[in-house]
């Protein structure tokens, strides 16, 4: 590339669908091997990665819903953060289960200057819990709950006690997945006696548009990705703890997408992958 001359220039424009086949030996191009194949410097290539926003080293991952009311389940989903009904609460609700008490088999080793905490690469399992949460998507208060099991009965349980939290005067709108256990007819029944629970589901294959899916997500980074429980009450104690920390200064999330821009961003993933539909 001669000096001065823009990385988006016209030749490297058509430099590009040249080179964006895969290699043959390799499933991706590094700077390094596509310098050698293409005669260009590492420099020049990096400066036309960047300019195109090309990223070869890094991969995402994507899962296509099968929902055939996916299009109103989002709707319906993203209203209720975005335009909340009046007089009412809408908890984002699902379960984290199988959470493992983890110890490992010798003591994690600090960090200290120069070197990183140390820790076994083995570890001792000490049992599961699972932690039912709704989290209020305008204050960011969870109502959590922790139970051995999780069935429509544990369920059940956490549905009692969100209604024995949230004001009598309010509507309750439930934001869940599709899990059997959220459709169970003990469920049905129950909530059918209370007629202030609304529940609205997110399509299948969707957790992404679950916001406690997020807090979950803080939950597992802050304090039990690298936690140390040598019993299952020692977790489920920590679990308790980081709860009521979190209630102690609740952060809501933001929703910022409608429901059509997410349309029409999936829409133009799927005109990219053969065969996927509309």
């Amino acid at each position: 590339m001669p000096h001065g001359r823009s990385p988006t220039s016209r030749s490297s424009r058509s430099w590009w669908p040249r080179w964006s086949k895969r290699r043959r030996n390799a499933t991706h191009w590094s700077r390094a091997s596509m310098a050698a194949e293409s005669g260009l410097s590492k420099s020049t290539v990096g400066r036309i990665w960047k300019a195109f926003g090309l990223k070869p080293h890094q991969v995402d991952t994507f899962k296509l819903s099968n929902d055939p009311q996916f299009i109103d389940k989002v709707r319906d989903v993203v209203g209720l953060y975005l335009d909340p009904p009046e007089k009412a609460l809408v908890l984002a609700v699902d379960a984290k289960s199988q959470i493992q008490a983890l110890d490992r088999s010798a003591p994690v080793l600090p960090m200290m200057p120069g070197m990183p905490e140390r820790r076994t690469h083995d570890y001792l399992r000490n049992g599961i819990t699972t932690l039912f949460a709704a989290l209020d998507v305008a204050s960011g208060r969870i109502i959590g709950s922790i139970h051995r099991r999780h069935r429509a009965t544990e369920f059940r349980k956490f549905l009692i006690k969100i209604d024995k939290e949230v004001p009598a005067d309010l509507d309750v709108h439930l934001i869940c997945d599709d899990y059997g256990t959220h459709k169970h007819p003990n469920i049905i029944r129950w909530l059918a006696a209370h007629p202030r629970f609304h529940m609205h589901f997110t399509p299948t294959y969707s957790s992404w548009l679950n916001q406690v899916e997020r807090w979950f997500g803080l939950l597992t980074e802050q304090r039990l990705q690298r936690g140390v429980h040598k019993t299952l009450r020692a977790l489920e104690n920590d679990i308790r703890d980081w709860i009521k920390t979190w209630n102690d200064d609740p952060r809501p999330f933001t929703w910022t997408k409608t429901a059509d821009e997410i349309l029409e961003r999936l829409a133009s993933y799927l005109q990219r992958i053969p065969g996927a539909g509309h």
